[in-house]
């Protein structure tokens, strides 16, 4: 292979790291500048907190239908045609949005975030499979900086969110601005996207028999445990932090916002740091630690007398929460040939605790106070360390490049 060749390779490497680092921060954004202003809509409809409930009930529908077959879409048209794919959904489910909440109407609404929670699920798992592929080519861990990127975006669309709700710009404007921002960032980064990467098979070898259906897998159904237990310590930070720093420290609704505020930042932070910290521990140790670290920050944020130890459990709960998911991700892709389909289970599993976890943890909350129910998640974060195991790398395969789907 000559020189040029070579650099040729090693900047295409550089753009599909750059485009796919893109692609998550877009989908942070494009989640958090709906959710950041939620208080709006009940507004704008005139509804109750519950029936607010049910409206959010129809996006996570759309998202647990479209995770369990993007892996099949990706397959058949490729990582970055399916991301165009999720992103106009996205667009067109954002402006339906748009248009729902100018008429006031509660039918319209629904139907778009229904549609909205599909491209979300399909967008999450192509942009997975192919930041998969590029931390395959790179020969290093990345993914959790890709995962940072979801993280960064998400926080600046809460702020921008908060910014233009301040500056009394409608959200139908402001949801309007976002599809242009998501459909036009979904269109032109995905054609610096590497091809799917793929087993080769030597001359003479028998081609492998067809193997159990991902959902069959065991290694990767123990791994969507692991994942479905830390993204239930993350999404109880998420939603529950700032209200357990009210109610069981007695603190002000500012004070438990900047304790939310840092448990992201230190999720973030650890997610852009997390890479380095894998590839000279291994992928085994890094997640048992960071479960144990999660625990111990739970604990601490709970049982804290004060609130200057709460935050340092806070801190120390979000450290732990940052590198299980995209562990888990990169787990389920160890082998490329089957990456697609694993991808899609553990996002699902991932998901289903994601968006039904922190619903039931209120539940319990209204029995036991919300502070003193956040202990409920020791026990999925003990059962994602025990089987921590699972994600330890498949022995190295033979590999080629080959479009799963058109490119451009």
């Amino acid at each position: 292979m000559s020189a040029s060749t070579r650099t040729g390779e090693h900047h295409g490497l550089k753009a599909a790291a750059a485009a796919t680092f893109v692609v998550f921060g877009i989908n942070g954004l494009a989640f958090a500048s709906w959710a950041a202003r939620i208080p709006a809509v009940t507004e704008i409809l005139r509804i109750s907190s519950g029936q607010m409930g049910t409206l959010l009930l129809c996006t996570a529908v759309g998202s647990l239908l479209a995770l369990p077959t993007a892996g099949l879409v990706v397959g058949r048209i490729g990582t970055a045609n399916a991301v165009r794919t999720g992103g106009i959904l996205a667009a067109a489910a954002a402006v339906g949005i748009a248009g729902s909440l100018f008429a006031t109407s509660i039918p319209g609404t629904a139907v778009s975030l229904f549609f909205f929670g599909i491209a979300v699920g399909l967008w999450d798992v192509s942009q997975n499979i192919e930041g998969a592929d590029v931390e395959h080519k790179m020969r290093r861990t990345i993914m959790p900086q890709f995962h940072a990127a979801f993280s960064g975006g998400a926080f600046i669309g809460a702020i921008v969110g908060a910014g233009l709700s301040n500056l009394g710009v409608g959200l139908p404007v402001h949801l309007v601005a976002v599809a242009a921002v998501v459909l036009l960032s979904t269109l032109v980064a995905p054609r610096y996207f590497l091809p799917h990467l793929t087993r080769t098979v030597a001359e003479g070898e028998p081609k492998p028999a067809k193997g159990p259906t991902a959902w069959r897998d065991g290694r990767t159904l123990l791994i969507g445990v692991v994942v479905l237990g830390a993204t239930l310590t993350e999404g109880a930070g998420n939603d529950w932090i700032a209200k357990a720093s009210v109610d069981g420290l007695g603190t002000s609704n500012s004070t438990g916002a900047l304790m939310f505020a840092l448990f992201v930042l230190a999720m973030t932070a650890m997610r852009f740091l997390g890479g380095r910290v894998i590839d000279a521990y291994g992928r085994v140790t890094v997640l048992r630690t960071s479960m144990a670290a999660a625990a111990a920050g739970l604990c601490l944020f709970v049982l804290a007398g004060n609130v200057w130890l709460a935050a340092v459990g806070a801190a120390l709960w979000g450290v732990g929460a940052a590198l299980a998911f995209p562990m888990g991700m990169s787990a389920a892709a160890d082998d490329p040939q089957h990456a697609a389909a694993r991808v899609s289970v553990v996002s699902t599993l991932g998901y289903v605790s994601f968006l039904a976890g922190p619903p039931l943890l209120g539940y319990l909350g209204d029995l036991t106070g919300i502070h003193l129910a956040l202990l409920a998640i020791l026990a999925p974060i003990v059962l994602a360390l025990l089987l921590a195991g699972a994600a330890r790398p498949l022995p190295v395969q033979p590999m080629k490049t080959a479009e799963t789907g058109p490119r451009g």
